[in-house]
């Protein structure tokens, strides 16, 4: 695999597919590269997230703006199976380097291109983030209390979300390939992707039962036994009682009378919610997770990040694969759900492969010697 991203969306892509077997070379312009290695926070010299996402790939230099790195780019294309890129839509025709002309090269290749609003339309040239694509998506729409601004989410859900679809859609190519015989491309967009992520609460839209406003309905904060919590210790908890069986199990647990009404959308949440609240103050965090081991009420602990590592489930599934990076510290890789053995250590290097990459693909000493004297490769 060929990937000529930068940042999350592709990497993560990259990385959820090296976990399934892949072997991923990273392909950077001899400039920044990707710029994501030069980020806070630092660790071994490079961006802690980027060590987490390039793991067990290897870095290639070539400048694909100069026409020698353009044929060495040509050499190397049928060797690989997939080829993914997040550039903006265009960037790689005005290379000369489109789908249509690869595929002349690498019939075989799945082309995979991710962008914020897709190849098309009248946003596909749109520079934007994360936040952009949740906005457009309508997923903001939907996300906090009805009296406060739409908020901002702790996760990059459309960079994620594109980066599984990306996922999706080359391992369905790489299937289709073994009977066609030939690759595809794949337009992913990463507002559609998230969009998604948000269907229960779009699919109210246009129900003319439906008066929900956002945060009201059942699964985005509108009732009591579906909320978090602050608990005595200044820590939180989430509740989703969801179902009688586990609001009846919270409520006899803590003594109270459990009441359907509780379980449903309506003005009188408001009642429902202080009571919580003024219950949950009464116990600790862990307290509350020591009434979750013996009330089945779908109760837990909201964990802190520096929590994870050591919590009991994680360590059970073997979640975590902790390098260390000397007096900088250590940083725990959490393997992807389809990958049984992580990956551990530095991500490499910008260049680090170059010669290797190349030289596997074809090119004699000589032409690599080449590439390097004419700064067409690094």
């Amino acid at each position: 695999m060929l990937d000529l991203t930068r940042l999350l969306p592709g990497p993560f892509a990259s990385r959820v597919l090296l976990d399934l077997g892949a072997d991923v070379d990273k392909l950077e312009d001899p400039h920044a590269g990707d710029y994501m290695r030069i980020m806070p926070p630092q660790i071994g010299g490079m961006n802690a997230l980027f060590h987490a996402l390039a793991r067990g790939t290897r870095s290639v230099i070539l400048d694909l703006k100069k026409s020698e790195g353009r044929d060495a780019f040509l050499r190397m294309l049928p060797h690989y199976d997939v080829l993914i890129e997040s550039f903006r839509p265009g960037v790689m025709e005005r290379l000369g380097l489109s789908y249509a002309e690869l595929s002349k090269v690498a019939p075989r290749l799945v082309y995979c291109a991710i962008s914020g609003y897709g190849q098309t339309g009248p946003l596909a040239n749109r520079a934007g983030h994360d936040l952009n694509y949740l906005a457009r998506a309508g997923v903001l729409g939907v996300t906090g209390p009805s009296d406060h601004a739409p908020q901002v989410p702790g996760t990059h859900a459309a960079d994620i979300s594109g980066g599984l679809f990306s996922v999706t859609g080359i391992l369905a190519a790489l299937f289709a390939r073994t009977t066609t015989g030939r690759g595809r491309f794949i337009d992913i967009s990463m507002s559609e992707s998230v969009m998604q992520l948000a269907l229960v609460g779009l699919m109210s839209n246009g129900v003319k039962s439906s008066h929900e406003g956002r945060g009201e309905g059942l699964l985005t904060g509108g009732i009591a036994p579906y909320n978090t919590y602050a608990t005595k210790d200044g820590g939180f908890v989430a509740l989703a009682a969801l179902e009688p069986k586990f609001w009846n199990a919270f409520c006899e647990g803590v003594g109270i009378e459990p009441s359907l009404e509780a379980l449903a959308v309506g003005p009188h949440q408001a009642t429902w919610k202080e009571k919580l609240a003024t219950i949950f103050l009464a116990r600790t965090r862990d307290e509350w997770a020591s009434f979750a081991t013996t009330h089945d009420c779908c109760l837990e602990p909201v964990l802190m990040r520096e929590e994870l590592v050591a919590d009991p489930q994680h360590e059970a599934r073997a979640l975590f694969h902790v390098a260390s990076f000397g007096d900088e510290g250590s940083l725990a890789y959490p393997r992807t759900p389809t990958g049984a053995n992580g990956i551990v250590g530095k991500a490499p290097a910008h260049g680090e492969h170059t010669r290797e990459v190349l030289r596997e693909s074809g090119l004699s000493n000589a032409d690599i010697d080449a590439l390097f004297a004419r700064h067409a490769a690094r």
